[in-house]
């Protein structure tokens, strides 16, 4: 979200340990940047337009430059099947936006020295999972638990309204799971999927 990206930009330059070299409102223009102007660290939000935080991080990954910059997913987003995704894909770090400014700092610096860092709130569910054995929770067809649940609301015709209400999340990201299961599925639409 551009106000929130504006918000973050001018913490940061406040900031005496941090430069910010750019911004981009999506995953690919992140891979843009990564690749134009090779960050150390890069903040990423899970729930983005076109690719979602989790692809970035994994095609980050798949650049030759990447061992280089170090990823933090900044993000509102509690839920394990994101947190996972975004460990499993390469993440270096997990923060929720509701961080304090210091806590994003501290975070910024360890990650940027090689550490990885999670939310207090998120540390738990990753301990959980971990004893389960559970590295992610992603059926056999590639479809995510969360987008498995999208797909069954799809499957009773259901709206993107009554989705979003159902699943308690927005219109916009039960968009961006549609999307998703559409390209995973290889379907031209929802009723094929």
């Amino acid at each position: 979200h551009a106000l929130f990206r504006a918000g973050l930009i001018s913490l940061l330059n406040e900031m005496q340990s941090f430069q910010v070299v750019g911004d981009a409102a999506d995953g690919q223009g992140a891979l843009d940047i990564v690749r134009r102007l090779k960050p150390e660290v890069l903040l990423l939000d899970v729930n983005m337009p076109g690719m979602s935080g989790v692809e970035t991080v994994r095609a980050v990954r798949n650049l030759a430059q990447s061992d280089q910059c170090r990823v933090i997913m900044l993000t509102i987003s509690k839920s394990e099947e994101d947190l996972l995704g975004a460990i499993a894909a390469g993440a270096d770090g997990y923060l929720l936006k509701s961080a304090e400014p210091e806590e994003l700092r501290k975070a910024i610096l360890l990650v940027r020295q090689g550490m990885s860092v999670l939310s207090p709130q998120v540390t738990r569910q990753v301990m959980r999972a971990v004893a389960a054995g559970d590295q992610t929770r992603v059926t056999d067809s590639g479809l995510s638990s969360r987008e498995m649940e999208v797909l069954n609301c799809l499957a009773q015709g259901k709206t993107t309204v009554q989705i979003a209400s159902d699943l308690f999340i927005s219109e916009n990201t039960v968009k961006t799971h549609v999307r998703h299961i559409l390209e995973k599925l290889e379907a031209s639409n929802r009723a094929e999927a």
